[in-house]
């Protein structure tokens, strides 16, 4: 078990990375469907997009992972679920990685799709409603534990998840939207 104040660093550095990857999904999205049709910020994505895909899904799992395992934050019902779907992206994306294929993403869009819709419903829940219509399994384990707090409550293990999720499909969709796009020209 790791001590409180250890407990608040890792809470402030991810929350920080959360940030970080949240703006560059939202701006890498603007980009694509509002920016021009060639942009470097773009290319490099596509370029590059197989380590990027592998890093954010292992750093999400080992992150995870470290919660439940060091920390002791066990995971509600809905966070297990949330994992069901991002844990296999480790090994489609490193295995993509690993052989270069680029077609991993009609594989890894359902998967994340599906654990989109569960990462946004823990959100809506987490931050919008009362706690006694939470979904808890028999192990008492509740959706609505504030068991990371950071930045106002802005950065939560529900927002995290969701930003895994809206990040790495920011990432499939410049790729398939972006590579078509570069195509045509």
């Amino acid at each position: 078990m790791m001590s409180f104040e250890a407990v608040h660093n890792l809470n402030v550095f991810l929350g920080i990375g959360i940030i970080i990857i949240q703006f560059f999904s939202v701006l890498a999205l603007f980009i694509l469907f509002f920016g021009p049709k060639k942009n470097s910020f773009l290319d490099f994505i596509d370029k590059h997009f197989l380590i990027l895909g592998f890093l954010i899904s292992l750093f999400s799992a080992l992150f995870s992972m470290v919660y439940s395992e060091i920390v002791g934050f066990l995971p509600c019902m809905l966070c297990w679920y949330q994992r069901i779907f991002i844990f296999p992206q480790v090994f489609l994306f490193g295995m993509a990685l690993w052989n270069k294929d680029r077609k991993v993403i009609h594989y890894s869009i359902p998967l994340l799709l599906v654990g989109f819709v569960i990462s946004a419903y823990q959100v809506l829940v987490y931050y919008f409603t009362e706690s006694s219509t939470l979904p808890c399994d028999a192990s008492g384990v509740s959706c609505y534990q504030h068991l990371v707090s950071e930045f106002g409550g802005y950065i939560s293990i529900p927002m995290m998840g969701l930003t895994v999720f809206i990040s790495m499909l920011a990432l499939v969709s410049v790729v398939h939207f972006y590579g078509k796009r570069k195509l045509l020209d």
